[in-house]
């Protein structure tokens, strides 16, 4: 790999967005089913293939860049977590002139001030009027592996319920793998409902879920890539595509001298094949084969025969 400048960290690009709602006209609306969004005509017709739709150009609220989009029919997509810390989490406050508060919880960060929201309304702030308090923001980068390129997708979405759901997903994950190989997931937009003083009020939640792997196998360690991209297979994948065990046997009976058995050994150690009746088969061998060194060859010459120079 060529020379990679020190100070600057690896990031892959950004494909595009996966989003729980659109707009019509200047209105927004939610979405049961997933959103996707790029600059990329190809990987937005790519998507609509996978998960049904029709793609369209499209222009954000606000910006007079086209982009692409299609509404899915999907409300699963498979995804991959990928390396390092995917999830970015922020109480944020946006006008048409930019971010104007981002809030960790306890500091608003633009100002260096303590949480305003948490100050005025209490701890049930993200209960008030949208537009008056800031939007619990959750973004995750994931990886499409069915889509063309090597890039990522923010999957973000504003609710104040899926936020911890998400962070404690994250975290879990991290946990077993400490940001290192990827970890096979579905996003799924779930329909939920909260009564609060009388009133009804459903809202569209996405969950993160494990996809083909057990709790046990995602925090015991970062998966093989090929489980992680395959993990229906259990693993056979791997296994396909492993070279064959060789016959260690075979290759002792036709080395030329015990030397030769020796390495037969190392390569099965390094291989992690030794065991004990193999070490004893190989031993017998060895042993067997230094008794013949011993003795004349077919010309009648015996192993390092000496000489004497004065006859």
């Amino acid at each position: 790999m060529g020379s990679r400048l020190r100070n600057i960290q690896a990031r892959a690009a950004e494909h595009g967005r996966l989003r729980t709602g659109y707009t019509q006209g200047n209105r927004p609306m939610r979405s049961a089913t997933w959103v996707v969004t790029s600059h990329s005509e190809e990987h937005v017709r790519a998507a609509a293939e996978l998960w049904g739709g029709n793609p369209e150009q499209w222009s954000p609220l606000n910006s007079t860049i086209t982009q692409w989009r299609v509404i899915t029919k999907a409300s699963s997509i498979e995804a991959l977590i990928t390396p390092g810390d995917p999830l970015n989490q922020y109480n944020e406050l946006w006008t048409k002139g930019g971010c104007q508060r981002r809030c960790d919880g306890e500091t608003e960060l633009l100002s260096r001030q303590a949480c305003l929201c948490a100050a005025r309304f209490g701890e049930d702030w993200h209960q008030q009027k949208k537009g008056t308090v800031c939007s619990t923001t959750s973004r995750l980068n994931v990886m499409l592996p069915d889509l063309s390129g090597m890039g990522l997708w923010r999957a973000e979405t504003h609710s104040f319920y899926a936020a911890s759901e998400w962070g404690g997903m994250v975290d879990m994950v991290l946990a077993g793998t400490d940001g290192r190989g990827f970890v096979p997931v579905t996003l799924r937009i779930e329909p939920r409902q909260v009564v609060r003083e009388g009133e009804t009020k459903k809202f569209p939640v996405v969950v993160v879920e494990l996809r083909g792997v057990t709790p046990r196998q995602a925090l015991a360690g970062p998966l093989p890539t090929a489980v992680a991209l395959n993990p229906a297979s259990g693993g056979q994948a791997v296994a396909a595509i492993e070279a064959p065990r060789p016959d260690y046997l075979a290759l002792a009976e036709g080395a030329l001298t015990p030397d030769d058995v020796g390495d037969v050994y190392r390569q099965a150690n390094a291989a992690g094949h030794l065991n004990d009746q193999l070490i004893a088969d190989l031993k017998e061998i060895s042993d067997r084969k230094k008794a013949e060194a011993s003795g004349p060859d077919e010309d009648g010459a015996y192993p390092a025969e000496l000489v004497d120079s004065k006859q």
